[in-house]
């Protein structure tokens, strides 16, 4: 029987081959065909010559990918490279080597250059590459030339592609980050033909900057591509090579600080802070040299007197390969400094960043950022560093799927060389439905926002706009169990129902009663309207079943987060919100931000004592505003009065089913009940004197009364202010919210402003 079973196998072998032959001798056919197609097309029979310039090692290692990309489609391309900038020079680590190390030909180098690392400096470089530059370009004659980001270098790049009609495609444009950076970036992006961004929000803003949508490619970031699938590569063989043999994952430091160049002093003053408090920190620290921007220099020498050259826990480098870097990034317990890098590539490691200063502010960013805007001494620094280091956040891929590359090159397959060379701009009125990438086409860009009130427990689909799309009220269980396994049950059913209504859910908000550490997402101490809610980690349950970041506020701060971003408080800097429902709430907002307070106890605007032999309050205290003014307080009080039939008034009844609340207190009062309009004042009178001694600390700029309560209050307490409050504060306005339901859609605004609300 074998020689039968090896004579059948044989044939088999055979039969494969042959198959495999005529696969392959169709597949070079139907490539043949389709080459020839693409050079028809642009009517010159020949390869797309593309030119990659590059500045950097900061923008080899977004341009590398797409090198490589078109490197592997030669029947497609021709691809010729040009160096200049920091690359060539030795104290920024003669980067154009790995440029070589990662085989690529250097068609030209460019020392374009002055020294003096000042604004002048880089003035006088700009002027020397665009001297140098038009006898290269006349050589190489490109197609096209691929110009990435926003330094001076690029826009020198740019300006002389422009004026010598080669066409321009530009790599992550439209993008904000807070700096001179954004003036060079639009300037190219005017100069540009094509462009492809990496952001939803970034395509939005190229097309509100009049560019041709049909030009534009919402693709991703490249270094993406090579990003997603480095982590996992062996990693601790870099660690002990650039940190030394005892250092572990997870236990040292990456720092990367550049100076900002509209305000070089204060940057160097930053920089020397951030030292201080790395030294104090006494954590293992790689710190790389800045880049060649006007300020470097003096950033240097802070470097060297402090002798972080020469200290322990320090190494100083002047580059580290892109590839290793990423490993170095991805496995450390933090990243400080304000390079682009942190806000975008390391998100996708969800290792922690501290981003120092304004240089990268207006940049999207995941959950793992934590700003730290300005500091007078070390302290706000190293106080951010034991905030932030060791921690492990979501991986986020708001910048990249990974899939950029062969976007881009299908991008550059697509151009017609055929087309007029001169740009078109779309003057508005500007259309929204404009997107190349069919998994962004018309996405409504939303929250899931979760409130836990006493008695329901809503779930709502809240769009950026403060649209509730969809809303579902259930009753809140009296158990833990019940509670969250309702909680999820109700987010799966809004997050499935999102996508039939085409929104992208961007994360989760949750809005609950009681003490909440915002920061791990645990509700610490609950009211007593919601049992069993002490010590609950709400964020991990929420965040393992949807995949999606969580929030976690108290209710009364969401009321003031849908005022800030939704209602009367958008645009002001200081206000105060006070909730009057069953219980009295409220939330602070100082200098656009809120206030948690260092035991997350600021803003229990309700628990202000107004009189020393008050009534008995829920927290144990006595004479406090929610035991005068709460729903629960005028409940109390009417049920009195109906005991001892003094509530209900002729035109009133109440069934016998049920039950007597505060509502009936106020139908009485208006109804001329003199003892429930007597109640009402004081209760009044107690809010008012609450709001004066509030005006009195805070000195806000508005005070807003939100809730069921607020308009039967609005005009006792405006008095009580004429009355009591010092004239200095008596202008200070106080109104009632015009939200209809401030809890949502403060629980949504937390997500729909995560971007910006991580502000130290």
């Amino acid at each position: 029987r074998e020689p039968y079973i090896y004579l059948y196998y044989h044939r088999v072998i055979l039969i494969i081959k042959f198959l495999f032959w005529q696969f392959q001798e169709l597949y070079f056919k139907n490539l043949s065909k389709r080459n020839k197609q693409i050079m028809e097309k642009n009517g010159n029979n020949r390869k797309l010559r593309v030119c990659v310039a590059t500045c950097n090692r900061a923008d080899y290692s977004k341009l590398a990918p797409i090198m490589f990309g078109i490197k592997t489609e030669p029947e497609f391309f021709e691809l010729d490279v040009v160096v200049l900038g920091s690359h060539l020079i030795d104290d920024y680590g003669n980067t154009y080597r790995m440029i070589e190390q990662d085989d690529f030909d250097i068609n030209t180098r460019l020392h374009t250059i002055v020294r003096g690392e000042d604004e002048a400096a880089m003035v006088e470089s700009v002027g020397l590459a665009l001297v140098k530059l038009p006898d290269v370009l006349n050589r190489l004659k490109p197609d096209i030339m691929i110009v990435h980001g926003d330094r001076f270098d690029a826009l020198a790049l740019a300006t002389s592609a422009a004026l010598m009609n080669i066409r321009i495609l530009h790599i992550e444009g439209g993008e904000v980050s807070g700096t001179i950076d954004d003036s060079i970036r639009h300037a190219i992006t005017k100069l540009a033909h094509y462009h492809v961004c990496c952001t939803r929000s970034a395509e939005q803003h190229l097309i509100s900057m009049c560019e041709d949508h049909d030009r534009i490619l919402l693709a991703g970031c490249p270094s993406y591509d090579k990003l997603l699938s480095a982590k996992n590569k062996d990693y601790m063989s870099i660690i002990r090579m650039w940190l030394g043999d005892d250092v572990k994952s997870k236990d040292y430091i990456v720092a990367l600080q550049h100076p900002v160049t509209t305000d070089i002093k204060h940057s160097i003053k930053m920089f020397e802070l951030t030292l201080d408090a790395l030294i104090s920190f006494n954590k293992r620290t790689l710190v790389l040299f800045p880049n060649i921007d006007a300020g470097s220099k003096e950033m240097v020498r802070v470097m060297r007197k402090k002798g972080i050259e020469h200290h322990p826990n320090f190494r100083a480098v002047k580059h580290v390969p892109f590839d290793q870097f990423i490993q170095l990034v991805a496995h450390a317990g933090c990243m400080i400094g304000n390079s682009s890098c942190g806000v975008r590539e390391v998100g996708a490691f969800g290792t922690p960043v501290i981003n120092l200063g304004t240089r990268q502010i207006g940049r999207e960013t995941g959950e793992n950022v934590l700003h730290v805007r300005d500091a007078d001494t070390q302290d706000k620094i190293l106080q951010a560093l034991h905030l932030q280091f060791g921690k492990q956040y979501p991986c986020s891929k708001i910048y990249g799927d990974g899939n950029a590359v062969p976007r881009i090159l299908k991008f550059l397959k697509s151009i017609d060389l055929q087309e007029p060379l001169q740009k078109k701009f779309c003057f508005p009125p500007v259309k929204e439905n404009i997107s190349q990438d069919i998994d962004h086409i018309l996405e409504t860009l939303s929250a899931l926002a979760v409130d836990l009130g006493g008695t329901n427990l809503r779930v709502a689909i809240v769009s950026m706009k403060g649209e509730i799309v969809k809303k579902y009220t259930q009753f809140n269980p009296k158990t833990y169990e019940e509670r969250i396994n309702l909680i999820l049950q109700m987010c799966v059913e809004a997050a499935a129902e999102a996508v039939k209504l085409n929104c992208r859910i961007l994360g989760v908000g949750i809005s609950t009663g009681g003490r909440v550490n915002p920061r791990e997402g645990i509700v610490l101490h609950s009211t007593k309207l919601i049992q069993e809610w002490n010590s609950v980690d709400l964020r991990t349950p929420l965040s393992d079943t949807l995949h999606l970041p969580v929030w976690v506020d108290n209710d009364g701060n969401c009321a003031a987060l849908a005022e800030r971003k939704f209602g009367q408080g958008k645009g002001l800097e200081n206000f105060v919100t006070l909730i009057t429902g069953t219980g009295i709430g409220g939330g602070i907002i100082h200098q656009h931000e809120l206030i948690h307070g260092s035991s997350f106890c600021a803003a229990e605007l309700g628990h202000l004592v107004v009189s020393l032999d008050g009534p008995d309050c829920s927290c144990g205290s006595h004479g406090c505003i929610e035991a005068y003014a709460s729903g629960m307080a005028l409940q109390r009080e009417a049920k009195k009065l109906h005991d001892e039939d003094l509530l209900l008034v002729e035109g009133m009844s109440v069934p016998k089913d049920e039950a007597v609340g505060a509502l009936h207190l106020i139908q009485a009062a208006k109804l001329g009940n003199a003892k429930a309009q007597s109640i009402l004042r004081t209760a009044g009178t107690a809010l008012g004197l609450g709001v004066v001694n509030i005006l009195h600390t805070m000195n806000p700029s508005l005070v807003i009364l939100s809730g069921v309560l607020a308009s039967h209050y609005i005009h006792i307490v405006k008095d009580i202010i004429r009355q009591q409050a010092l004239s200095s504060v008596q202008d200070v306005d106080v109104v009632v919210s015009d939200l209809v339901d401030p809890a949502l859609l403060g629980a949504a605004s937390m997500v729909l402003d995560y971007t910006t609300r991580r502000i130290y």
